[in-house]
């Protein structure tokens, strides 16, 4: 007698594989949901209807920044202080930063930079290891400079 013979495929054992099957599915599912809305601590805008109404004034002001042709590359060093090597900034600028944590828990740090030599700003304040999202403001005579960098 042959194993299939004692022990045959029924609908009752079909139904438990897919019943089985489903379930891990689904459990996967929403471990998987659980860990998502646990670490999303903060929204990306508050009220996107407001948003959209500042969008093109965004634009006019990229686009005022990319005019300007200033450019700006942030770094950190290992005492924690950020540097922002600048081309075509003039001198006596003023140059900030707000760093913002870009996943986990919402962390914001605002930054005041001294110059530190031709075209290199350093940071007075420190951060923390671990990667920020840098938002950069430069203003020399009367102009103004928008832009982003990340820190590893």
């Amino acid at each position: 007698m042959s194993h299939a013979a004692t022990n045959p495929f029924t609908g009752k054992r079909m139904a438990a594989i897919f019943v089985g099957g489903f379930g891990i599915v689904i459990a996967v599912n929403l471990t998987m949901a659980t860990m998502a809305v646990e670490s999303f601590h903060g929204t990306v805008v508050d009220n996107s209807y407001v948003a959209s109404q500042h969008y093109n004034g965004w634009l006019k002001q990229a686009a005022a920044s990319n005019a300007l042709g200033w450019q700006a590359a942030p770094r950190q060093r290992a005492d924690g202080r950020v540097v922002v090597e600048t081309r075509g900034v003039p001198a006596g600028a003023v140059v900030t930063a707000t760093a913002e944590r870009p996943l986990g828990t919402r962390e914001e740090t605002a930054l005041t930079f001294s110059a530190f030599g031709e075209g290199v700003w350093v940071s007075e304040q420190k951060l923390a290891p671990g990667r920020w999202q840098l938002r950069i403001a430069i203003r020399a005579g009367g102009q103004a400079w928008a832009g982003e960098g990340a820190l590893p």
